[in-house]
């Protein structure tokens, strides 16, 4: 379905909104799309509090004591969209507490249900701006983060949207322990190549690629997204990045 901007909403992410890049961060996206059914409203109401993070408060020290179950490292999952990854990876992978973040209303209804399903104590949520909670996070707290099928905004006018800006591969390299991983994956080629153009430039990131094979296949464990299957229906081929902390 297509946001405000005409392209199409892959979870409502947070983008740098300023013709200078990255001096000053707007959202772009929907909010919310068709009305809640009456178990999903209902878990806005019980659930959620129970799992957002309060960002009025400083974040702990150690974010691992925001989980109810013991985890040993922390991951981020940016717009999770359908919340299929974040759920898959969460099962997986019990002793890792992950961090999912998305503004769009129908995409937390959705992450909510199968968290509740599901009985997961290793997800923690945060329903809002994006920006907000990478500023929030502290220095290299996590191990891994996740940005999947990102609106691509593919108008050249609206390119400052993308998230992929120089600013934000600034704070992402904050957040991120050395050694850790920003995870990339895109459908649309041009978007491809727009953030392999700001990781080259960046002094936080390498890309780990050593042959074609690493971007065209999916990395291990990956279980694909309602977008991937999306992009294979309408004949794109998705490209997958792994870009590790220097």
């Amino acid at each position: 379905m297509p946001n405000e901007s005409g392209s199409p909403d892959r979870g409502g992410l947070h983008r740098p909104g300023n013709d200078k890049e990255g001096t000053k961060r707007a959202f772009f996206g929907r909010r919310k799309g068709q009305s809640l059914k009456p178990r999903q409203a209902a878990l806005f109401e019980t659930l959620l509090p129970r799992l957002a993070l309060d960002l009025t408060k400083p974040a702990p020290a150690d974010l691992r004591t925001l989980f109810a179950a013991p985890v040993d490292i922390l991951r981020l999952e940016i717009g999770f969209g359908g919340a299929e990854h974040l759920i898959a990876q969460a099962q997986a992978d019990p002793r890792t507490g992950f961090i999912g973040t998305d503004a769009f209303v129908n995409a937390v209804a959705k992450a909510l249900v199968a968290i509740d399903e599901r009985n997961l104590t290793n997800i923690r949520l945060y329903f809002g701006d994006a920006s907000e909670l990478l500023d929030w996070l502290p220095d290299a707290s996590l191990s891994q983060i996740d940005l999947l099928y990102p609106d691509p905004w593919p108008k050249r006018r609206h390119w400052k949207r993308r998230f992929i800006q120089d600013d934000n591969l600034r704070r992402l390299a904050r957040i991120l322990k050395k050694g850790g991983e920003l995870r990339f994956a895109t459908d649309i080629a041009d978007y491809a190549a727009y953030a392999l153009a700001r990781v080259f430039r960046s002094a936080d990131f390498v890309w780990t690629a050593e042959c074609a094979d690493d971007w065209r296949r999916p990395w291990r464990g990956f279980g694909g997204t309602r977008y991937e299957a999306k992009a294979e229906r309408e004949g794109r081929r998705p490209a997958y990045f792994i870009f590790r902390r220097m």
